[in-house]
């Protein structure tokens, strides 16, 4: 497989037709080395319009999925960042890219443990990976100017948005299957929250999130 082309394809193919075109972003998606946190045994499938399997039913999300959420919270270089779901770290080097500071959130000790390599490899400093339940947010390194959920919640807890600084954005994906909504929603004073519905999709849940009873895909 020639890399750089099939780079080149993913986001010419994938990310620019879904209104991905914001030249700062675009430009990351090539500096980034999106092969270097994917597992292994999916490493062919780096650019495919897919979810990436990460084991025990986690993913990385589409790239395209990805690119939007990065584009529509507009990272600047003084943002301090919170992310929900480390996952392979792919999306913590992206923000961190970005951002002054990236705080990500992992459930699980072993994926946690291997995002860190994985940052560690790709020369990213300005992360900072912690082992815990994200669901509720992490208050302890609040507030943030950005903060962006890897998976998609039930229903949106209130103490997420009270982690927001007045004009920091959060973008989550909110519902369950068959049908969930990704927003962008901005904190434009204290308490006051403007909301904008951004893509229907479906995506693996939050650990520690999925509702008790109903169905479960």
């Amino acid at each position: 497989m020639n890399i750089e082309q099939a780079r080149f394809n993913m986001i010419e193919q994938q990310i620019r037709p879904w209104e991905v075109l914001d030249p700062q972003v675009l430009d990351l998606l090539f500096v980034v080395k999106r092969e270097d946190f994917v597992p292994t045994a999916y490493r062919n499938l780096a650019f495919a319009d897919m979810e990436i399997p990460l084991g025990d039913g986690q993913v990385m999300l589409a790239p395209r999925v990805e690119a939007k959420l990065l584009q529509e919270l507009g990272i600047k270089k003084t943002d301090k960042v919170l992310e929900i779901g480390t996952g392979s770290g792919y999306m913590a080097a992206l923000l961190a890219a970005r951002a002054e500071h990236v705080v990500t959130v992992e459930s699980r000790p072993e994926l946690a443990e291997s995002a860190r390599q994985n940052l560690e490899r790709a020369g990213v400093a300005n992360v900072t990976i912690e082992v815990a339940d994200g669901a509720q947010g992490w208050s302890q390194s609040g507030p943030y100017d950005a903060i962006v959920v890897s998976g998609s919640l039930p229903t949106l807890p209130a103490a997420l948005l009270k982690q927001l600084r007045v004009g920091g954005r959060l973008a989550v994906t909110v519902g369950l299957a068959p049908v969930m909504q990704a927003q962008l929603i901005t904190c434009t004073a204290d308490g006051i929250y403007n909301t904008v519905n951004l893509f229907e999709t479906v995506i693996p849940a939050i650990d520690g999130t999925t509702p008790e009873s109903g169905f479960s895909f």
